[in-house]
């Protein structure tokens, strides 16, 4: 039963069926990095969405303040929504995770998690790679008046700060696998001895050998002929 208990408490959660806690839930924290990580992500695709977009005082089209490349543009604001919606996605497996019962299912979410870290760490590395290469060789007269210029160094920065707090992320996913992984073997491999006598053996103990034969209750029992009386004990 001990390892059944265990088995519910598998990858860093409480006992399935448990009530939930906000300000423990609040206060882990992978919840606290993840806030992180979400905040992050507004502050890039609204700088973007925002003021991402200037034009020369002589036009009337916008265009992206990253050296005029809108895939720069498109590429910020489409990660940072889509990072956004994934840290939503995750904190609401964070709140459901602890009624999860089944130890295969907590393994399945914990590496999920981890690799959707990993994931969103090498994009927002590229995209801050690709943000400040188009930064660095915009050209000046395309946006004299420096508009918005504060709004890309911000997408720029955040940017480089989402890289170390995604990566961190699939470290804690990583770590909480790792005790997940230890905590739920015994439980994965537990039988219940009174099912199955033999399969609660130690091994190699054999008692196939056991038989009436050596049943001491057998061996002194009074043996008894009909037609000469009592004869005596057999041992």
């Amino acid at each position: 039963m001990e390892g059944v208990m265990q088995g519910m408490q598998a990858y860093g959660a409480g006992k399935a069926g448990g009530a939930f806690e906000p300000l423990t839930f609040f206060q882990q924290p992978q919840t606290i990095l993840r806030l992180v990580c979400w905040l992050f992500s507004i502050v890039i695709f609204g700088c973007i969405a925002n003021e991402g977009y200037v034009n020369r005082p002589d036009e009337i089209e916008e265009f992206c303040i990253f050296n005029r490349n809108q895939n720069a543009c498109n590429y910020a604001v489409g990660m940072g929504t889509l990072a956004f919606l994934s840290c939503a996605a995750f904190l609401a497996l964070d709140v459901y995770f602890p009624q999860i019962s089944s130890v295969k299912d907590r393994k399945k979410a914990v590496l999920a998690d981890i690799g959707v870290s990993a994931f969103w760490s090498f994009v927002w590395f590229v995209g801050f790679c690709f943000l400040a290469n188009q930064w660095q060789v915009a050209k000046e007269e395309d946006n004299p008046l420096r508009e918005g210029a504060d709004a890309a160094r911000a997408a720029i920065t955040f940017a480089f700060f989402s890289i170390f707090t995604w990566a961190v992320q699939a470290f804690l996913g990583f770590q909480k696998y790792k005790l997940g992984a230890d905590s739920a073997l015994f439980s994965q491999e537990y039988v219940d001895p009174t099912a199955d006598p033999n399969a609660a053996a130690p091994m190699g103990t054999d008692y196939t050998g056991y038989t009436a034969d050596t049943d001491p209750a057998a061996s002194t029992e009074l043996a008894f002929d009909g037609s000469t009386g009592y004869q005596g004990q057999e041992y």
